[in-house]
């Protein structure tokens, strides 16, 4: 097969983005069927290309003689996130189409949208790390342009998601460099290096920027943010979808190909680490929130702590739970934000205190949120128990108990948050400050999707095996990982009844206690089910401290590092050029002063004197240029 067609899920976004732009507003729909079309033959090609067997395809131009060089490869890695990013590509843009129908700036975003995908794939395919940069950094304009397009106050979240994406990027491009020092190539299927020395650092470097990417502590600060003052489906495409795929995707590599990591390693343990301590955090802050998109943003973020702590394992059940975390999180996490956004156009609000019963009046939003919510929180058969028990079961392999003892905190405060949620939202009586009194289910065009990818949560559960065999199990063959597991990662697919599981289940009925026993404190309001946690003495100083950004890296930067360098600039710099003033410019004015009254004395004889002797001088350089 020709490998020219690695250029087709590039070229096709990207060019269908920028007709996009300039498409007149007098054709109607014309942006919606631009995108549509465009991300079908995304998807037909991601297909095509996924079926190519072997070593898959590569499409290789030399463009400099030190290892800058046009590199597509389209081994099975890439080639199963790739057809992963067009599957939600077609099925954002078909609902999006209908949630930004009569909104202002609908152009624009359809735009951004369609060049996001065109440089995701470009990164997802790109075999070389300055191509690969290319694409990476290239979607912080489009980062930045989709957010823009939300609320009054969106822009200063967008700059703030794009400070903070490019401190990260920074350590990306410096872990670069260490690499590229270490192995001579900026070949990435050719860097393959230990993490001792210099190699950790590029390691360490390297794999910040990927979880940075994937919205990992403590690189998240603005996805709530982003959450209130985006728009939804931009929430839904690279929050909950897209980010986690080019985040973790990129781990992957760095973890599996180009470095190799041994369970409890000092790399293994780093990664554990960010991963449990992202889990805790984010889940305790998503439990308290009282608005239905800022509680899934947090969610967005809990979520990768399970991915980075199944691939820091360095246990094969681990790393195939993690990737598989990756695939699960980024199907429900999207279904979930549609029903948000399902929610919000047809109710009017996304606040919980005015929501309520709305089951009966969305049940196709309501099913297909239920179905994503219990996959999230782990409930078999679903397809989140599944990678859920395969991370669960990496960690305790590795003997750290506080790994796994993470990992099922997590697990009992996402479905409390998630029995909070669901209960404000769907069940109980419909609020009397609910702005629309009769919401119905939205149009086919926004439950078609949601409902797909809800399908995609019992299936991928019930059949775990398949995407478990096809997608994920070949990632790992032929890597040193495996050694000592012959039997390959799908030896751990089937569960026994054993003590870990046992756990798990233990985790979701203390969950459900949990979410009873709030509920009734808060005199059966179900958006007060979090009050008795929030106000516990110590928990309540943290909480008031996170709402107050206490914890917030931007806030440091912009209140610490830029105002600390204003601070910086105003004593040394402005005070400096008012002493210049007062002092020299002052003695220096006074000495001038003196000499000339020596000079200007009234008599017309000197001042005939000077014109003359200027005149002189004039004359003079004038007959010396023209020579």
């Amino acid at each position: 097969m020709n490998p020219n067609i690695l250029l087709i899920p590039i070229l096709v976004p990207i060019i269908a983005g920028i007709l996009t732009f300039i498409l007149p507003k007098s054709i109607k729909w014309g942006k919606e069927i631009l995108a549509i079309i465009a991300t079908a033959i995304t998807m037909y090609y991601a297909v095509v290309i996924f079926k190519v067997g072997g070593e898959g395809l590569r499409m290789f131009v030399p463009w400099t003689s030190f290892g800058i060089n046009f590199d597509l490869w389209a081994y099975h890695f890439p080639k199963f996130i790739l057809l992963a990013a067009a599957g939600f590509e077609i099925l954002l843009a078909l609902y999006t189409a209908s949630f930004m129908e009569g909104k202002d700036r609908s152009k624009e975003f359809f735009a951004y949208f369609l060049l996001t995908a065109g440089l995701a794939n470009g990164a997802i395919l790109s075999n070389n790390f300055v191509l690969m940069l290319f694409f990476w950094e290239s979607l912080l304009a489009t980062l930045y342009g989709m957010i823009s397009i939300g609320n009054k106050e969106a822009f200063k979240t967008a700059t703030k998601a794009l400070v903070i994406a490019g401190i990260a990027d920074f350590a990306l491009i410096l872990g670069i460099i260490f690499a590229w020092h270490l192995s001579g190539t900026l070949t990435m299927s050719e860097i393959h290096l230990e993490p001792m020395g210099l190699g950790a650092a590029a390691f360490v470097l390297m794999g910040l920027g990927a979880m940075a990417k994937a919205g990992a502590m403590p690189f998240h600060t603005w996805i709530p943010d982003a959450a209130i003052d985006a728009p939804l489906p931009f929430m839904a495409y690279l929050p909950a979808a897209l980010e986690k795929l080019l985040g973790i995707y990129l781990l992957g590599r760095i973890s599996l190909e180009m470095f190799t990591i041994h369970m409890n390693s000092t790399m293994s343990i780093f990664l554990m680490t960010i991963g449990a301590i992202t889990i805790v955090l984010a889940v305790m802050m998503a439990l308290v929130q009282k608005d239905y998109k800022k509680l899934l943003s947090f969610h967005a973020i809990s979520q990768v702590g399970y991915m980075i702590l199944g691939i820091g394992t360095g246990v094969p059940a681990g790393i195939v739970g993690g990737l598989f975390h990756m695939l699960n999180h980024a199907m429900y996490k999207c279904t979930l934000f549609l029903t948000g956004g399902a929610v919000e156009k047809q109710a009017g609000t996304t606040e919980l205190k005015k929501l309520g019963g709305l089951f009966k009046l969305m049940p196709i939003t309501g099913v297909a949120f239920w179905v994503a919510a219990f996959a999230i929180s782990g409930v078999p058969p679903f397809n989140g128990f599944v990678s859920k028990e395969l991370v669960f079961h990496g960690a305790v392999e590795t003997g750290k108990m506080i790994f796994p003892i993470a990992a099922w905190i997590g697990a009992i405060f996402t479905f409390a948050s998630f029995l909070k949620l669901g209960h404000s939202t769907y069940f109980g009586q419909q609020s009397p400050e609910m702005p629309n009194k009769s919401p119905k289910d939205p149009s086919w065009a926004m439950t078609v999707p949601m409902l797909v990818i809800a399908l995609g949560c019992i299936l991928f559960g019930v059949y775990s095996k398949l995407p478990l065999k096809y997608l994920i199990q070949p990632v790992l063959e032929g890597r040193a990982i495996m050694a000592g597991h012959e039997g390959g990662p799908m030896e751990f697919w089937v569960f026994h009844l054993s003590w870990i599981v046992w756990v798990s289940l233990a985790c979701l009925v203390i969950a459900a206690l949990i979410h009873k026993y709030g509920v009734k404190k808060g005199q059966g309001k179900a958006y007060l089910a979090s009050e008795p946690i929030h106000n516990l003495p110590v928990m309540h100083t943290l909480y008031d401290w996170a709402e107050a950004r206490v914890f917030d890296i931007y806030e440091w930067f912009v209140n610490g590092l830029l105002k600390g360098a204003a601070w910086a600039v105003f004593k040394v710099v402005d005070r400096g050029i008012d002493a210049i003033y007062e002092k020299l410019i002052v003695f220096v004015g006074g000495v001038t002063t003196g000499v000339l009254k020596e000079y200007h004395n009234g008599l017309y004889a000197n001042y005939l004197a000077w014109a003359v002797g200027g005149f002189a001088l004039l004359v003079i350089y004038l007959a010396v240029l023209v020579k």
